[in-house]
């Protein structure tokens, strides 16, 4: 495989304090009725040997600079079904606490050496595209600049395994920006998709991974995602599809702005199965074909006005299909 490229400069942010001893136990401790989920602030390194049950919560302005080091340590359980609630780990901002004001959101932070069972999700004004805030600022010019500022930016993993046990193992959601999913590997089954790129996202890095989900679809969808680099990754693919360039249209009544522009998906290998092996990548892969198209009428922009995709700019080739 070639080398990976140099990573993008770094946005300023101090690193967070240490955790104390007693913020590690408690995280260790079991989960409770009263304490499933754990508020995480403060920068933790974990040991080998370390089980974490409870679910990581990075949220917020008072996260930022957070490094979480695994060494190795496993997080979730690898004898449970996941739902969509229970997140193994979330990166998430916290909506405005006053009329006027921004979002308060999470930067600079660094996931290194997890074993992670379950799914990871990055959002800001939703989980999905279909959320009611999300729905509500698309249908208003300036959307996409919203959504971005809203969202998590400058998250990085590294070194990390996420074995999914139904949901999407990670997933960005609207406006996210500027994370990096590098030498890890993505793998365990998924009803869906092994990676999602939701509309109004941008500028994330998927380099050198392992993706070997087993999935219903594609293994990754760039939905209305731009400026992303995919790049020097390995998948292995069982009849379905590698990565799907697309822009949802209508799908909860949310105007979709940004178009799947300007993406680098280069020096990949796709290893195939099956008799009918799926193409490795399709941009424009939708242009309209969906039955939700109209649920997002009567607004003179995005998706309103034009169903298709119309991804350009997109750089596709050179990658190998085994």
């Amino acid at each position: 495989m070639p080398p990976l490229p140099p990573d993008p400069p770094a946005l300023i942010q101090p690193a967070a304090a240490p955790c104390a001893a007693a913020t590690r136990a408690r995280l260790l401790s079991p989960p409770t009725a009263d304490e499933a989920e754990f508020l995480l602030t403060c920068s933790l390194r974990l040991f080998p040997g370390d089980r974490v049950l409870k679910r990581i919560v990075i949220e917020g302005s008072a996260a930022s600079g957070l490094t979480l080091d695994c060494a190795g340590a496993r997080l979730g359980r690898p004898d449970e079904t996941a739902h969509l609630g229970s997140y193994t780990i979330a990166i998430r901002s916290k909506p405005p606490a006053r009329p006027g004001e921004g979002w308060d959101r999470p930067s600079g932070i660094r996931i290194r050496d997890c074993t992670v069972f379950g799914h990871v999700r990055i959002w800001g004004m939703g989980e999905n595209g279909q959320g009611p805030l999300v729905r509500e600022s698309s249908h208003s010019l300036g959307h996409t600049e919203r959504a971005q500022a809203a969202a998590p930016t400058d998250v990085t993993i590294t070194g990390t395994s996420i074995t999914a046990a139904g949901p999407i193992p990670l997933y960005l959601g609207p406006g996210v920006t500027r994370v990096t999913l590098r030498g890890s590997r993505l793998d365990g089954r998924s009803v869906s998709t092994a990676l999602y790129l939701d509309a109004e996202s941008a500028e994330n890095r998927i380099e050198g991974n392992d993706i070997e989900t087993e999935t219903a679809r594609e293994a990754i969808a760039v939905d209305g995602s731009a400026r992303n680099r995919i790049t020097v990754n390995r998948f292995t693919l069982r009849g379905q599809g590698g990565v799907r360039l697309y822009r949802n249209c209508g799908e909860g009544g949310t105007v979709r702005h940004q178009t799947p522009s300007d993406n680098v998906i280069t020096e990949n290998v796709f290893r195939t199965g099956g008799w009918f092996a799926a193409a490795a990548i399709v941009v424009n892969s939708r242009n309209g074909w969906r039955l939700t198209c109209g649920e997002d009428a009567g607004y003179p922009f995005g998706s309103s006005i034009d169903n298709r995709d119309n991804g350009t700019g997109n750089v596709v080739t050179p990658n190998t299909v085994e």
